[in-house]
This record gives C-alpha cells, sequence and structure tokens, in this order.
C-alpha cells in the first residue's frame, strides 16, 4: 500500500513538473507577484502613447505607483474605462505615479493595436501615460493574466495591492467596494491598505509569443 501511494506521489509531481514547463515554454505568466515586493522590469523602455519610451520607474511617484494592465478591446476595460479614468487622474494629483500598459498581442485583437492606444486615450480622458508592452515580458513578470488588472506600490515601492478596480464592472451606481480607490488613498496618505487584494475580474492577457532563443 506505502508503494502504491509513494508512485502515486511521484506520478503526481511528474505530472505538476510537465505542466509547469509547458507552461513556461508556452510563455503562459507565472504566479502573480507577492504582496510586499517590488515592482519588476523597472527600467524596461515602453513606448507610450506620445511616441517616447517611458519606464515604470520614470513614471513612479513620490508617495506611490500605480500600475495599470489594460487595452482597448476588452469589454470590462471599455466598462472600466470611466472610473479608471477618474481613479488614475485622481491618483497623479495626490503624488502617485500612474502607467497604464497594454500587452496583448495585436495580431489577436487588431483594436489593441499601438495605432488605437492613442485615439482611445484621448477619447477617455487618461492623463497618465498608457504604453505598450511589445513582447508582454513586462506583463508575464507580473504575474499579470486580466485586463484590467492593478498593482499598486507604495513609497517605499512594495506591493499594497493587487487586484481589480471594485466590485461592480458594469454599473458604477451599484459598487459598494471601492477597493483600488481606497488603496490609493491609504498610500497617498501613507496609511496601511485594508484591503490587500481582490479577484481580478477580466478578459485575459492575448499574451505575444515567445521569441525563440
Amino acid at each position: 500500500m506505502k508503494r502504491f501511494l509513494g508512485a502515486v506521489l511521484v506520478t503526481m509531481v511528474l505530472v505538476g513538473s510537465l505542466a509547469a514547463l509547458a507552461t513556461a515554454q508556452n510563455g503562459a505568466a507565472p504566479a502573480a507577484l507577492q504582496l510586499g515586493a517590488p515592482a519588476p522590469m523597472q527600467d524596461i523602455a515602453m513606448q507610450n502613447v506620445d511616441g517616447k519610451p517611458l519606464t515604470i520607474a520614470k513614471a513612479a511617484g513620490k508617495k506611490g505607483t500605480l500600475v495599470l494592465f489594460i487595452c482597448n478591446h476588452c469589454p470590462y476595460v471599455k466598462a472600466w474605462q470611466p472610473r479608471i479614468a477618474e481613479i488614475g487622474n485622481a491618483a497623479i494629483k495626490q503624488g502617485v505615479g500612474v502607467i497604464a500598459i497594454n500587452s496583448n498581442d495585436p495580431e489577436a485583437y487588431p483594436e489593441d493595436a499601438f495605432a488605437e492606444m492613442g485615439p482611445r486615450a484621448k477619447s477617455v480622458g487618461y492623463q497618465f501615460p498608457y504604453v505598450v508592452d511589445a513582447t508582454s515580458g513586462v506583463a508575464r513578470a507580473f504575474g499579470a493574466t486580466r485586463t484590467p488588472e492593478a498593482f499598486l506600490f507604495d513609497a517605499k515601492g512594495k506591493l499594497v495591492y493587487h487586484g481589480a478596480i471594485d466590485d461592480n464592472s458594469q454599473h458604477a451606481d451599484q459598487v459598494t467596494q471601492r477597493w483600488l480607490n481606497d488603496a490609493i488613498a491609504a498610500v497617498a496618505s501613507g496609511k496601511p491598505v485594508k484591503t490587500a487584494e481582490s479577484k481580478a475580474l477580466g478578459c485575459g492577457i492575448k499574451f505575444r509569443a515567445v521569441a525563440a532563443k
């Protein structure tokens, strides 16, 4: 019996290892960034809608930094867009830097092409950078899997909130939990974030294929 259970355990470990290997080879995102961790790939330049390169480090604010993974085509992003603009624009005024990142492969959704990002940012009223993650490498490093998905870092550069914008993507007037807004207010005032994590709800990121070595 012990020999049988041992064989089952070995088989489970082997299957898990093979699955992890397949995930890595297919370029899927790793586990999400852990609370307390710094932002990865902070010095990787990404093209902003103004045509200039920008890094997460350059977009950082004195009181904190909000990194948002969004795109153009996703219905969830479209529903949350007005609130994303409002929250992001207000965050900048509070000393929290904001950078929105589009990691989607435009071959999967042409609406997510770089040429479409500028007009969208202007029409929605984003007053913060909207950059393209041309390899999807930044999203993978964060472990981001959804659009929209928020990562908020405090003044020390530590992750203090990860998850959704709020608890109702479709109806702003029915929101009861304003997780991101409340987290930004806490960071801006130097206070602890009460709700540090929520489940990101949205479309799956359409990762670009990993280039062969």
